[in-house]
């Protein structure tokens, strides 16, 4: 057997130290194609904040939310995603238990006790028998010991699926707190000017009534007080639905949580992107999914080798300790034996292609593994990149769109004052006020799209999570 060498080249390439070694599986005869490499050696996008060094895992902690990290973890404690993972993270070190059970001897007992009479002796006798028969499979080129790979591989990339769990459902619920936040913040603007609406839709009715103000002018009024009544309930109905969707991922009373978020109030709460090492190597390491990739890699050619392995001879070592008393009234017979072998060499002659064809659809699956492996590096580093565009422009953007809203508030403020001292008309003020509610709701909108972008790179990081890291102790 040799080890692939073109892979552990490209993993080199690549900058993944994790490949460096997870990828040298051993196969006995061809060597799979190797995939060709596969990411950038730099970003392109700088790193905002120039990087920090605070610890990734430590993400949400780091916002000084309490509220948001307590939900985070109630959504984990009931999530379907990580129940599913949890399960199939058992399944898998079950399959490594019954691959490595192939590597080694089996041993059975029997136990047997008889009475009767026969030709040779008519009286009747009790005949007590035990045994213990032994067997063990020689594994002579491998194919134990590269299904026993192949399942330690799965293994390490199920557990890798259980953190991506995590990540998702931590992102998730995060996107949801951070959108009722800036739903509740909008609709406090909203709310606010449907009240300076109605206030000014009274003062026209009044003003018409006695006729220093045209009905049409009034009407005008109502109008705008109608319509910002409507986009006041429209927005109640958006934060509400947000909130069903924290309910369902956290599984807490709508009561208690409606009264939690409310009681913590309306705080800004940015996050500050923890920065990394490395780029591009150690953050496409930190990705769950991109490591199960690899170990998918690693386990599809072990599989190869095992399925190569199967055209070639087996060797079984056989053995067995027996013991069998016969005892009658004349007296008691000892019959026990002992026996090595015996000793089966399998020759694989003709069978119709069969093996040829297990080995050539390993190397298919091999194939496939490697091409899902470079899908996943390249989707990696897509993301990662959107993520920090989506950083870079929302960040430029912010400047100017707090000084739009604060230009827009003043000049409103001004026309307000002129309306009320008659100096200027009901659609002025009006015209000024939607440009006013459209600059304050564009700001805390380019909150919220900073707020997902910091949330989408974290899932692009892979949350923080390192394959050298612990695995929590109770993943059930």
């Amino acid at each position: 057997m040799k080890p692939i060498h073109r892979l552990a080249s490209l993993c080199a390439a690549v900058g993944l130290s994790l490949l460096a070694t997870g990828c040298a599986t051993q196969a006995l005869r061809d060597e799979p194609a190797a995939p060709a490499a596969l990411a950038p050696p730099a970003w392109n996008t700088p790193w905002p904040h120039a990087g920090s060094t605070a610890d990734l895992a430590h993400w949400w902690q780091s916002l000084g939310d309490p509220l948001l990290v307590e939900l985070i973890d109630s959504a984990q404690r009931v999530s379907p995603t990580l129940a599913s993972a949890s399960s199939r993270l058992q399944q898998a070190r079950a399959a490594l238990g019954t691959a490595s059970a192939a590597n080694r001897p089996t041993l059975n007992a029997s136990l047997s006790a008889q009475r009767g009479v026969n030709s040779a002796s008519p009286t009747a006798g009790t005949a007590l028998q035990s045994s213990l028969d032994a067997s063990w499979e020689v594994d002579l080129f491998g194919s134990n010991r590269a299904s026993a790979s192949a399942a330690q591989a799965r293994l390490q990339g199920t557990d890798a699926q259980w953190h991506e769990a995590r990540v998702s459902v931590a992102a998730e619920t995060a996107s949801q707190y951070f959108s009722w936040r800036s739903c509740a913040k909008v609709l406090a603007v909203v709310q606010a000017d449907a009240s300076s609406r109605h206030a000014s839709a009274r003062l026209a009715e009044l003003s018409a009534r006695a006729g220093f103000t045209a009905p049409a002018v009034a009407a005008l009024a109502q109008a705008s007080a109608a319509e910002a009544r409507a986009r006041s309930t429209q927005q109640g109905l958006q934060c509400d639905s947000t909130l069903q969707a924290l309910v369902a991922l956290t599984a807490l009373a709508e009561p208690t949580l409606r009264q939690r978020l409310q009681a913590s109030g309306q705080a800004d709460a940015e996050p500050v992107m923890p920065g990394v090492a490395t780029l591009p190597a150690q953050v496409l390491s930190q990705r769950p999914d991109l490591y199960n990739a690899e170990r998918e890699v690693a386990a599809a050619s072990a599989d190869l080798g095992a399925a190569q392995a199967q055209r070639y001879p087996r060797l079984m070592l056989n053995g067995q300790i027996g013991t069998l008393n016969y005892s009658t009234q004349g007296g008691t017979t000892d019959l026990s034996t002992w026996s090595i072998g015996p000793i089966v060499l399998s020759l694989p002659l003709l069978d119709g292609g069969r093996r040829a064809a297990n080995v050539a659809a390993a190397q298919a699956r091999y194939t496939e593994a490697a091409a899902l492996y470079q899908a996943k590096a390249r989707q990696a580093v897509r993301e990662v990149e959107d993520a920090l565009l989506s950083l870079a422009a929302t960040g430029a953007q912010k400047d100017d769109a707090t000084a739009a809203a604060k230009g827009y508030a003043t000049s409103f403020n001004a026309t307000q004052a002129r309306y009320q001292a008659g100096a200027a008309s009901l659609p002025e003020l009006e015209d000024a006020r939607r440009t006013t509610l459209a600059a304050q709701t564009t700001l805390l909108q380019l909150d919220l799209q900073r707020t997902q972008a910091w949330i989408a790179l974290y899932r692009a990081l892979g949350g923080g999570w390192s394959q050298d890291a612990a695995s929590p102790q109770d993943k059930s």
